[in-house]
């Protein structure tokens, strides 16, 4: 009925706040004072059910005032945007806004997930903002977890050798130190002392009761029993398991095995070899070393002459750059060096980008950086991605020959080894020589033996003649 009164008011011409409200003082006609006065104090805001066209609307009714109208959508759209920008500007915060999480960056496009290597710090620790408190060991780097917040660790949420995400949480930081106990070593100790189970006298009376036990089965007499076999002089004696241990291989190692056997598997692989004159580089390199970390501060390596002898040797035989795409081939006309590095946790290979277009002293300048950060683990995944051809010195650790294996999607790889002197015939007598053997190992399915043996002459020529690279010869 009082529907029914809104909308011919309505359609009479008054508005509809205005009937509305007039429509619910007249649904309750006793309100005493005080009622009226609180009711005053305070927005009442209605939503009808089943108003129809009255059901858009929200009246704030005060009694003896105007009657103000809002939309209710608007009303609701604006608590919703405020419920939002609350909840957007405290990402990792808790209720009290005292706790944040700890969680696992992005660690790059060609990653989705890595291992919760160890963590740096115990709970109870200080930790400042952006301090590492745990490494993620992935495929190809080993990546920390920082602290957003400077705070106290309250506890950690993950354990050490499971496999996390990005945006995994894994520790929780409590800025005010609040909640946070850290545990003594002696608390430890006697945490220990108190979870061992029994007291000794229980032990003792355990342990004398199997020896009661065996005595009264020793005291019958023992069935005949076949004597154990013998072994025979020819089987081996194996060691026994105490003496091994079972250690689980880390991401990155498993990563090379993988790629390594996948290279074996796919490639044709054939290996080509040669040997270096090295006096004449070694004479260049003790003459102007000095005037050269003058100049560019950075000593003067046998590297760089061979990255520039390896860029001179690809431009020349293209199809060493070049790799197997399914039925295509794919020329580079650019030369991006990988260059091996054996680091604690495993092999890296950082790439050099645009070899062609650097001299000596940018060559050993790049060579020197990521090399550093290899060996301290801050190498980035695109420092090491993409790479035309690898360069593997393993000279550096007195190899004096082998069988490099190629670094897929590459299709060549040079090996350097050890400089060993050695008598040399030069010019009809014997005069020893330092000498260095060098290997290229290629994919027989698209570079053929020809193009190999020129590209290795090429190092060969360039190393033991410097000077050829200044006259293009």
């Amino acid at each position: 009925m009082m529907l029914g009164v809104i909308r011919r008011r309505v359609a009479s011409g008054g508005s509809s706040a205005s009937v509305f409200g007039q429509s619910f003082q007249a649904s309750r006609p006793v309100v005493s004072t005080s009622r009226v006065s609180s009711i005053a104090e305070k927005e009442v805001l209605l939503q009808p059910r089943g108003f129809g066209q009255v059901r858009n609307f929200g009246h704030l009714v005060v009694p003896g005032c105007s009657g103000s109208l809002r939309p209710m959508r608007e009303v609701v759209a604006s608590i919703q945007r405020e419920a939002t920008m609350q909840m957007l500007s405290r990402p990792f915060s808790s209720d009290n806004g005292d706790l944040v999480d700890a969680v696992v960056p992005f660690m790059g496009e060609s990653i989705t997930d890595g291992t919760l290597a160890s963590f740096l710090k115990n709970p109870g620790d200080r930790v400042e903002v952006d301090e590492p408190i745990a490494q993620i060991e992935t495929d190809k780097v080993t990546i920390d977890v920082t602290s957003p917040e400077a705070g106290v660790i309250q506890k950690f949420v993950a354990k050490e050798g499971e496999t996390v995400e990005p945006g995994t949480k894994i520790a929780i930081i409590s800025k005010s130190a609040e909640g946070v106990a850290p545990v003594a070593p002696s608390e430890k100790a006697s945490e220990k002392a108190v979870s061992q189970p029994s007291p000794p006298s229980e032990k003792s009376e355990e342990k004398q009761k199997p020896k009661v036990e065996t005595a009264s089965v020793t005291a019958k007499p023992k069935a005949p029993s076949t004597p154990p076999p013998k072994r025979s002089a020819t089987e081996p004696q194996l060691p026994p398991k105490e003496r091994e241990r079972r250690v689980p291989m880390t991401r990155l190692r498993k990563r090379v095995a993988t790629r390594l056997k996948d290279s074996q598997n796919t490639f044709a692989l054939l290996t080509t070899f040669n040997e270096v004159d090295m006096t004449n580089l070694m004479k260049l390199r003790s003459d102007y070393k000095d005037a050269f970390v003058e100049k560019h501060g950075v000593k003067l390596g046998l590297m760089s002459g061979f990255v520039k002898a390896a860029v001179s040797g690809l431009q020349n035989q293209p199809i060493i750059n070049a790799v197997i795409d399914g039925d295509d081939i794919i020329y580079r006309d650019y030369v991006d060096i990988s260059i091996a590095v054996g680091t604690p946790k495993g092999l890296v290979v950082p790439v050099i980008r645009n070899a062609e277009k650097m001299n000596f002293a940018e060559i050993e300048k790049e060579i020197n950086t990521l090399a550093k950060k290899a060996n301290d683990g801050s190498i980035s995944i695109d420092e090491m991605a993409g790479g035309s051809f690898t360069i593997s010195n393993g000279g550096v650790y007195g190899s004096l020959l082998s069988t490099p294996i190629i670094n897929p999607p590459q299709s060549a790889i040079l090996g350097m080894h050890s400089i060993v002197s050695r008598p040399m015939v030069v010019g009809g007598n014997i005069v020893p020589r330092p000498m260095m053997y060098i290997a290229l190992t290629y994919d027989h399915r698209l570079i053929d033996g020809r193009e190999a043996v020129f590209f290795l002459r090429r190092i060969k020529d360039v190393v033991e003649d410097p000077r050829r690279l200044l006259l293009d010869i």
